[in-house]
């Protein structure tokens, strides 16, 4: 126990070692590797030697990290997963008030963000037996769950009041119309954006506050 009068010092965040920190940025540079090929080139005539080379490392070093192509492909498919769901997050925190205009503003920005993305570009254009289409789609175990639990938590973040089966089913709807979507878009990015938006806003608002009153209205009284 602390003296009386004594201030307890705040925790102090645990830095990462010399060897944790080389390993992420070692691994960055791999994966940044892989875009710079993916530019220009599909992914299954992408070899780890490419990588390899790309990256200014050895064959070697790259397996060590990575193990097999296929790890690696799995690695880089998590790694742009993870960058659209922080814009996701960013883009539902930033409309607490408007359900279904978080949906559309976040499927927009991913949808729009997409459309350049190399990862998405190679499979869409090129993939027919890379490996890097069934990561999100027949094989896509791996990604789906852990893509599907962390939209859930944003969206609880975002509506504490919102029941976490209606958070699943929501966040699991979204995502898989998203790589739905961005597979094989059928028009612009803004008007499929609304037309998602309308169903799982909705859906969202009803599971929010299921009664008559509007749910921005409610969620903007609460507030005041």
């Amino acid at each position: 126990m602390t003296a009386e009068g004594e201030h307890r010092a705040p925790p102090q965040a645990t830095r990462p070692s010399y060897a944790q920190a080389t390993r992420v940025l070692l691994r960055e540079r791999l994966l940044d590797a892989a875009d710079d090929l993916l530019a220009s080139r599909d992914w299954a005539t992408v070899t780890m030697a490419d990588i390899a080379r790309g990256a200014g490392v050895s064959r070697q070093t790259l397996y060590n990290e990575f193990g097999s192509r296929q790890e690696f492909g799995q690695a880089y498919v998590l790694r742009e997963a993870d960058r659209f769901l922080t814009a996701a997050e960013r883009a539902i925190a930033g409309h607490p008030d408007e359900p279904e205009a978080a949906v559309a503003a976040a499927f927009n920005g991913f949808l729009s963000t997409a459309t350049d993305n190399p990862l998405v570009r190679a499979i869409v254009t090129g993939d027919p037996g890379g490996g890097l289409l069934a990561l999100v789609t027949t094989d896509s175990a791996r990604l789906l769950g852990p893509v599907t639990d962390r939209l859930a938590a944003s969206l609880c973040a975002t509506w504490p009041q919102l029941p976490d089966q209606q958070a699943h089913v929501a966040a699991d709807c979204a995502v898989r119309l998203a790589i739905s979507h961005a597979l094989s878009p059928t028009e612009q990015a803004e008007l499929t954006a609304r037309s998602v938006a309308a169903l799982l806003g909705a859906y969202l608002e009803r599971a929010i506050a299921p009664d008559t009153i509007p749910v921005g209205r409610q969620l903007a009284e609460r507030r005041t």
